[in-house]
């Protein structure tokens, strides 16, 4: 038996053999272990136990110690990969398109320098991480952040994580050189700024190609600014995030032993999806609340911390999740309290108060995700969508480039997905590594910039202004689905006649209405019904004026839930509208009809 006491050789190892003394696989690794004695040898005896130990300790809460046990398993291989396998694994570039978002920013590069001290992939030497570089695609107005984006890079660059700037002064020079109208956004000859994500990644797959100098062994992995190298797990004591999951680690694995060009992987945490598509459920679930807290003794001892457990594949924040393929609950979800210690149900309100105006940003103070484990190896399965905030891909991918970036709709990733899928069908895969999703940053309690949605914080109400999201996201369902559906007739590898597109194109935005309107609907008598619980004046948080201030703040979330979802939203009357639904219908038709021969121009390009 390997014994923790003679921890000079293989410590981490031999500390979970140990741990796990009753577990038959893992002590056949222990007989090898002694027997070994090259690099090889050594490399696939971690190479094996290491599924093993991660099953076993996901069983439980992980505690502290097991993690950084955990983390130094990696270290220990590590120093037998150099001795051998160092040239045959891949270099990763970690692409970061971001606009006007320092902190986030900040966050997520510290995210990625954490993962690189924890699990050590690639080894440290000569003042850097040998196989891992990220790259900066700076798309903000601000020259202030800007400038605050150059410095992030420079201090970790500093620090051993090699930060590759791109501004847009390089980015406009890659588009201009390029002459790539529709897949290039061209911007005004004084601005190439806010070109949306879909135009700043397209024009980094570019810059891409030129840094990586053709090394096959190169990976390229975009990530969303608003995302670390962490998994949120089922809420606990703690409720800690963790660096639990050695992404580099596991992509290079599965890029090296399978025929793989592409691999998402998801999120956790906030949703990935617009709130234009999820108010119909949490007005379900803030219903639910408000009924359920009137009927309790507001002094008494918090009883909201029996949530239910949302995992990250199951879409429930989602309203119309069917589309999708997944089942729609007709349960609403309870509030899972955050607050640590003994507290009331006054506390609870007030908590869930000041976090009501975060769903306005995308955040889902009821349905966030949680991670599930299960072997990264083990899980790849078909994909059909592309989490365009995590995604990866070989030289190959470069040839998918983000399609019909310059119409600015949403969806663009699970579009993109299946255009994949359609032309190479199982070499596009997704796999158990989500990365953590955080809509907003502490310091405001909003995102720093996102598109489509405006804060007018001059206005005595807040009033938040959603409408240009919503219809990018009306018009983006419909470009979807009616790639979908053309997809299934062979596109776009067939040839697609422009009136069948045309015809396509137009049953789909009629189809989306429908069941937007009747989610319109719904959401209508929710509102209704959630006025008349909270002012409902036998409830306790009207008997005291001590509550004014968290009522205030529900009373202002529905106000904004009724300017953008109730009867005169501008965003029901700008997709109901037949002019801006034909002027939709031919822009998308077109971009449809002429992305092959914007695919042939952008294959001899990427050569």
């Amino acid at each position: 038996m390997c014994q923790p006491d003679h921890p000079s050789q293989y410590p981490a190892l031999k500390y979970f053999l140990y741990l796990y003394k009753n577990n038959n696989e893992l002590q056949a690794c222990c007989q090898k272990l002694d027997k070994a004695k090259t690099p090889e040898e050594l490399t696939l005896i971690y190479t094996q136990a290491l599924p093993l130990i991660e099953k076993n300790m996901w069983q439980k809460e992980i505690n502290d110690s097991e993690l950084k046990y955990y983390q130094q398993l990696f270290h220990e291989m590590e120093s037998f990969i150099s001795h051998n396998e160092d040239k045959l694994r891949h270099q990763f570039i970690v692409a970061i398109p971001v606009a006007d978002r320092p902190q986030h920013l900040n966050t997520c590069l510290l995210s990625l320098l954490n993962l690189c001290k924890a699990y050590n992939y690639g080894g440290f030497k000569e003042g850097k991480y040998r196989k891992i570089r990220a790259l900066i695609a700076d798309d903000s107005k601000h020259e202030k952040n800007r400038i605050k984006h150059r410095e992030i890079a420079q201090k970790y660059s500093k620090k051993g994580l090699e930060v590759i700037y791109s501004g847009q002064s390089e980015q406009k020079k890659i588009a201009e050189k390029y002459h790539l109208n529709d897949i290039l956004k061209r911007a005004t000859s004084d601005s190439f700024h806010h070109k949306g994500a879909s135009t700043t990644r397209n024009i980094t797959y570019l810059k891409l190609r030129e840094i990586s100098e053709n090394n096959e062994k190169t990976l390229f992995y975009f990530i969303d600014s608003d995302q670390e190298f962490q998994i949120k797990p089922q809420p606990s004591k703690s409720d800690k995030n963790l660096y639990s999951i050695n992404y580099l680690y596991y992509l290079n694995q599965i890029f090296s032993l399978e025929s793989i060009v592409m691999l998402t992987g998801k999120v956790v945490g906030d949703p990935p999806v617009s709130p234009s598509v999820m108010t119909a459920n949490f007005l379900d679930d803030i219903l639910n609340f408000i009924t359920r807290i009137s009927e309790v003794k507001p002094e008494q001892n918090c009883l909201f911390h029996r949530g239910n457990k949302c995992k990250h594949g199951d879409a429930s924040y989602h309203d119309m999740a069917d589309l999708f393929g997944f089942k729609i609950s007709a349960e609403s979800q309870q509030y899972n309290c955050p607050l640590q210690g003994e507290h009331n149900h006054i506390q609870c309100f007030s908590d869930l108060s000041t976090k009501l105006s975060q769903f306005f940003d995308g955040a889902h103070p009821t349905r966030k995700s949680y991670y599930e484990y299960k072997n990264a190896l083990l899980s790849i399965a078909p994909a059909r969508t592309v989490y365009t905030g995590n995604y990866i891909f070989n030289r190959q991918g470069l040839k998918y480039f983000i399609p019909f970036s310059n119409l600015k709709l949403r969806m663009a990733g699970p579009t993109l997905g299946r255009i994949i899928k359609a032309d190479i069908g199982d070499q596009f895969v997704s796999s158990n590594l989500p990365m953590l999703h955080t809509r907003t940053v502490k310091s405001t309690g909003q995102s720093e910039f996102r598109p489509g949605i405006k804060h007018l914080n001059s206005h005595k109400d807040k009033k938040i202004d959603l409408s240009i999201e919503f219809g990018r996201q009306f018009f983006g369902d419909v470009m979807l689905f009616s790639i979908e559906e053309l997809s299934m007739r062979g596109y776009p590898r067939e040839h697609i006649k422009p009136e069948v597109i045309s015809d396509i194109v137009s049953n789909t935005i009629k189809t989306m209405l429908e069941k937007y309107n009747i989610k319109h609907n719904e959401i209508m008598v929710k509102i209704n019904t959630l006025k008349s619980l909270l002012n409902n004046q036998k409830s306790w948080w009207n008997q005291t004026s001590d509550m004014k201030p968290e009522k205030k703040l529900f009373i202002t979330f529905i106000n904004n839930i009724e300017y953008n979802f109730g009867r005169e939203a501008r965003a029901y009357a700008f997709i109901n509208s037949a002019e801006e639904r034909s002027a939709y219908q031919q822009k998308i038709s077109s971009a449809i009809a002429t992305y092959n021969a914007d695919m042939k121009i952008w294959q001899e390009i990427i050569r």
